[in-house]
C-alpha cells in the first residue's frame, strides 16, 4: 500500500497576479495588494485526483493550513504527523515545510508530494539530501517560479502520477533569485538532483531556445493596429516585439500598450484589467522546453484578463517550436482551459505561422 507524504505551502503563488513575481518575504505586501491564496485550491485538485486512483493509500500530512484541511475536504482521512505553530497563512514558514518532510521520512513514506514553487522544492530537496536522498519527490505547481524539473504539468496530473508511478529518474531542482527577477534578470542556480516519478505528465526542466526572432518581431510590429490595446506578456520573444515598437518593456513583467503609448509597465492583474481597453490582444510566447503558454511566470494574465481579450496571439521562433511536442496551459478555470485547448496558430516569422496542439 502506497504511503504518501503531502505538504502544502499555503502562500505559494500569491505574489503572481499582483505583479510581485514571487511571495518570498512579501506575504504582507501581496495580501495588501489584494492577493488571494491559490495553493490550497491547487492542492485540492491534486489530492482529489490522487484519491480517485489510490483511495486505499495512507496519506501522512501536516496540520492546517499545510495539508490536513485540504485532504479532508477532498474526502480523505489523513494522518497528521506535524503541526505548524500557527494556523494562519502568515504564520507558516519554510522551516515548517522542512520539519514536515522530516516527519514524513520518519513515517517511511514512499513519495513526498509538495504544493508550491521552486523555493518549496528546495526546502523538500534539502531535507531529502540530508536524509540520504532516496525517497522520490513530486511537485504540484502553485508557485510563481517553476524552473525545476520536478513538477507535474497540472495539479491533477501530479495527483495521478503520485498514485500510479512505477519508476523514477533523477532530475534537477533549481531556484531563482527573486530580487534579480523583479529587476528583469533571470539568475537560476542548481540546488539539488533528486529522484522524481517518471511519466509524460511531469514537465521537463526549462531549456533556453536559440535562434533569431528578428523577423518575427518586425513582422508583428508591422501589423500593429493603432486602435487596439496590446497586453504583452513576459519573455525575450515578446520583448523583441516591444523593442521593435520602441517600448521600454519590463523583461519579465506584463506591459499594456495602445496607439504608441505605454499605459502600464510591469502591471499586476488589476492594472491590466483597468487599462486594457477594447478591443484587446494578449501577446505571449511559450516557455522554451516546457511549452507553457499560461500558468508559468505570467499569473498576471489571469482568467479574468484572458476572458476580456478579443484575441490571444502566441508567438515563437521555429527553433523554439521544434523543441516542443505540444503547448500547455495551466489556468485556474477549467472552462477557460478547455476553450484554449486544441489546435492554435502560432506566428513564427514575418509572414509564417504554424499550427500547434495545446493540451
Amino acid at each position: 500500500m502506497l504511503r504518501l507524504g503531502f505538504v502544502v505551502n499555503p502562500i505559494a503563488g500569491m505574489g503572481g497576479r499582483v505583479g510581485l513575481k514571487g511571495t518570498d518575504g512579501l506575504f504582507e505586501e501581496a495580501r495588501d495588494r489584494g492577493a488571494e491564496p491559490r495553493a490550497p485550491d491547487r492542492a485540492g485538485e491534486a489530492i482529489a485526483a490522487f484519491l480517485d486512483r489510490a483511495p486505499e493509500s495512507v496519506i501522512v500530512t501536516a496540520g492546517a493550513p499545510m495539508g490536513a484541511d485540504v485532504i479532508r475536504a477532498a474526502g480523505g482521512d489523513p494522518t497528521v504527523v506535524y503541526r505548524p505553530d500557527g494556523d494562519e497563512l502568515s504564520e507558516t514558514t519554510a522551516a515548517d515545510t522542512r520539519a514536515a518532510v522530516e516527519a514524513f521520512l520518519d513515517e517511511g513514506v514512499d513519495l513526498i508530494c509538495f504544493v508550491g514553487g521552486d523555493g518549496t522544492a528546495v526546502d523538500v530537496a534539502t531535507v531529502l539530501d540530508r536524509r540520504g536522498g532516496e525517497t522520490p519527490m513530486l511537485g504540484v505547481p502553485a508557485g510563481v517560479k517553476i524552473y525545476s524539473a520536478v513538477f507535474g504539468v497540472t495539479p491533477a496530473d501530479a495527483g495521478r502520477v503520485a498514485a500510479s508511478f512505477d519508476d523514477v529518474e533523477r532530475r534537477e531542482v533549481n531556484d531563482i533569485d527573486e530580487e534579480a527577477y523583479r529587476q528583469g534578470e533571470v539568475r537560476t542556480e542548481l540546488k539539488a538532483v533528486v529522484p522524481v516519478p517518471v511519466t509524460r505528465a511531469v514537465q521537463s526542466g526549462k531549456q533556453l531556445a536559440r535562434g533569431t526572432v528578428e523577423t518575427l518581431a518586425s513582422g508583428y510590429a508591422r501589423d500593429i493596429e493603432d486602435d487596439r490595446t496590446y497586453v504583452f506578456g513576459p519573455g525575450g520573444t515578446v520583448g523583441a516585439i516591444e523593442a521593435e515598437l520602441g517600448i521600454d518593456a519590463s523583461p519579465l513583467g506584463v506591459d499594456v500598450w495602445r496607439g504608441g503609448s505605454l499605459l502600464a509597465r510591469d502591471a499586476d492583474e488589476s492594472t491590466i484589467r483597468s487599462t486594457m481597453g477594447e478591443p484587446a490582444t494578449v501577446v505571449v510566447s511559450p516557455i522554451g522546453g516546457q511549452g507553457f503558454v499560461f500558468g508559468r511566470g505570467n499569473h498576471q494574465l489571469s482568467p479574468a484578463v484572458l476572458e476580456r481579450a478579443a484575441e490571444i496571439d502566441v508567438v515563437a521562433s521555429d527553433e523554439k517550436l521544434d523543441a516542443l511536442d505540444v503547448l500547455r496551459v495551466d489556468v485556474d478555470d477549467e472552462d477557460l482551459a478547455a476553450s484554449l485547448r486544441g489546435w492554435m496558430e502560432v506566428r513564427t516569422g514575418r509572414f509564417t505561422t504554424r499550427l500547434v496542439k495545446v493540451v
